[in-house]
C-alpha cells in the first residue's frame, strides 16, 4: 500500500511516500481503507522532531481517518467490512493515517456522521474530541455559562466555538478581523480582534477559556476568569500559570482515542450543530504541501489529504 513516512526529522521535505506491507487487524482490531486523514499541527511537531510520541520501526504520520471498514479481527461486534468509519486510533502512539489503510482499535472508530463527506469526516475527530473533551468532560460548559475560545478559527477553535454554543454558552473568539463574520455564522456571540485589542480588556466575568495558544495568553487568560472558572490550556504542561489564583481552576489537558465522544461529535453533526471547515484538500502524495501550508499558521478551519 502507499503510505507517507519519514527518513529523516526536519522540514516539510522529509515526508516522502513509499510503498509498505498492509497492516492486518489483530485481536479487538480494524482495518480501515482510509478515503481521507486529517492534518493537525502535532502531525508537523512529530515529523519535525520524533517527539511526543512513540515511534514504529517505520516512521509513519498522522492519526485523524475517515474510511471504510476492509477487515474485521477476532473480537470485533460493532464493525462490519464495508462499514463507514471515522476516528483518531491509538493517540499519542503511532497510527500512520497517512496511508491507504490503518489498523486501528475497534473503540478509537465510530460511525461517519452520515450527512458528512470522508473528507469532511476526516477533519473532526483530533480536533473535535480535544475541544470536546476540553469543554464538556473537563470544563463541564453549563447552559449560560460564558466561554472564550482563543484561536477561535482554527482547526480545534472553530469545533470549539459549535460544540460551547451547543451546550448553550454564550461563546466569545479570538480571531483576526478577517474571520469575524465566519464566527459568527458558526455561533460566536462575541468577537475580538486579538491584533488590535487585548481580550482581557474587552471581555470578563468569564467562566470558562480554552486556550490553544499557552505562553502569556495563558497567564493573561487568568485574569478574565470569574471565581469558580476553569482555565484549559492545550499546547503543552509548561504553559499552565506557575501563580493560579485559589479561586479559579487550570489545566492541561491531552486528547486521548474515545469512541463514546466520536460518537457524540457524529450526533451533533448529524444535527447541523457541528460543521468542519476544511479550507484546503491536497492529495496523499503532496502530504509535504499539506504541511507547508499548515505551518504558516493562518489556516481557518482544516486542511485534510485525500487518500481514496
Amino acid at each position: 500500500m502507499r503510505a507517507v513516512v519519514v527518513e529523516q526529522w526536519g522540514g516539510p521535505e522529509v515526508l516522502v511516500e513509499r510503498e509498505v506491507a498492509r497492516p492486518e487487524p489483530g485481536l479487538n482490531e480494524v482495518l480501515v481503507r482510509v478515503h481521507a486523514a486529517g492534518v493537525n499541527p502535532v502531525d508537523f511537531k512529530t515529523r519535525a522532531s520524533g517527539a511526543l510520541i512513540e515511534w514504529g520501526e517505520v516512521p509513519a504520520v498522522g492519526w485523524d481517518v475517515s474510511g471504510t471498514v476492509e477487515a474485521v479481527g477476532p473480537g470485533v461486534g460493532m464493525f462490519r467490512p464495508g462499514d463507514e468509519v471515522y476516528g483518531m486510533p491509538l493517540f499519542p502512539r503511532q497510527a500512520g493515517a497517512y496511508a491507504e489503510y490503518v489498523v486501528a482499535p475497534a473503540r478509537h472508530l465510530a460511525p461517519k456522521p452520515a450527512n458528512l463527506t470522508h473528507v469532511q469526516a476526516a477533519a473532526l475527530p483530533l480536533a473535535a474530541l480535544t475541544a470536546w473533551q476540553a469543554l464538556v468532560d473537563t470544563a463541564g460548559v453549563r447552559a449560560g455559562e460564558r466561554v472564550l475560545v482563543h484561536a477561535a478559527a482554527g482547526g480545534v477553535g472553530h469545533l470549539a466555538v459549535q460544540i460551547a454554543k451547543a451546550r448553550g454558552a454564550y461563546v466569545i473568539g479570538t480571531a483576526s478581523a478577517g474571520k469575524h463574520d465566519l464566527l459568527r455564522q458558526l455561533g460566536a456571540d462575541e468577537v475580538i480582534d486579538y491584533r488590535t485589542v487585548r481580550f482581557e480588556d474587552a471581555v470578563g466575568d468569564v467562566d470558562v477559556v480554552l486556550d490553544g495558544l499557552g505562553g502569556q495568553n495563558a497567564g493573561r487568560s487568568l485574569t478574565v476568569l470569574r471565581p469558580g472558572g476553569r482555565l484549559i490550556t492545550l499546547p503543552g504542561p509548561d504553559d499552565v500559570p506557575a501563580d493560579v489564583p485559589g479561586h479559579v481552576r487550570a489545566v492541561w489537558m491531552l486528547v486521548e482515542p474515545d469512541h463514546l465522544g466520536l460518537r457524540e461529535i457524529a450526533a451533533l453533526a448529524e444535527r447541523g450543530a457541528l460543521t468542519p471547515v476544511v479550507e484546503t484538500v491536497v492529495p496523499l502524495a503532496e502530504a509535504a504541501k499539506a504541511h507547508e501550508i499548515g505551518e504558516q499558521g493562518r489556516t481557518t478551519g482544516k486542511i485534510v489529504l485525500s487518500v481514496a
